[in-house]
């Protein structure tokens, strides 16, 4: 019963992360969209007077939302990634349950691994460590199908753990000209897709930002 009621809590916020990315990506599409401000875009001129091209207001509120929904995203996250531990132990304790004391151990454990249909096993999720907050027209993420929002699970050998903002930057430049598998998350689906770094007309050697949650 407590697995049941976390598995049906964890789906829960599993949907309510991926409306919060769908509301995230379309908060940076307009604001990254032709002639916009971006994410963190000066709102003044060149001589320090409000620009006339925008709607300040409606930028600023933008940008708050996008806060707050980042806010809430890396807590139901914690929450998720607490919940799936959970599950991944308990999972574990039903496969391989402690013998009884003066059972025969290996006897015991076999015996409860054959009672588990494979069928029935539930896979692990991995959880994202980064998303992509910022990516750039004609840039080799984007011409090769990265897209504002996705969550990386995975990206080449760097997974989640420390210093990931330099290991990601470290395996970009490791692997320049050369396709790097990436697993991500795009509004709740797992997807495997392929990304290139190389030279291009603007910056970097992918022109995308990860964001570590």
């Amino acid at each position: 019963m407590v697995a049941t009621n976390l598995k049906a809590e964890t789906i829960s916020l599993m949907d309510m992360r991926a409306s919060m990315e769908a509301e995230m990506n379309a908060i940076i599409e307009s604001l990254c969209g032709p002639g916009g401000p971006g994410i963190s875009g000066d709102l003044v001129d060149s001589e320090g007077f409000p620009r006339v091209d925008i709607d300040i207001p409606a930028v600023r509120s933008q940008r708050r939302r996008l806060s707050e929904l980042r806010n809430d995203h890396k807590v139901i996250t914690e929450k998720i990634d607490k919940n799936l531990q959970v599950l991944h132990s308990l999972r574990l304790d039903k496969v391989n349950p402690l013998p009884l004391e003066g059972s025969d151990a290996s006897a015991s454990v076999s015996e409860n691994i054959s009672q588990v249909s494979p069928t029935r096993e539930e896979p692990i999720m991995r959880i994202p460590f980064a998303i992509i907050d910022e990516i750039a027209d004609d840039s080799p993420a984007a011409e090769d199908g990265l897209q504002l929002s996705d969550e990386i699970v995975k990206f080449g050998n760097v997974e989640m753990g420390d210093n990931l903002q330099s290991r990601l930057m470290a395996e970009t430049q490791s692997n320049q000209g050369s396709p790097v598998p990436l697993v991500i998350v795009r509004q709740g689906s797992v997807m495997n897709i392929t990304v290139t770094p190389r030279p291009w007309h603007g910056r970097g050697i992918l022109g995308c930002h990860f964001r570590i949650l």
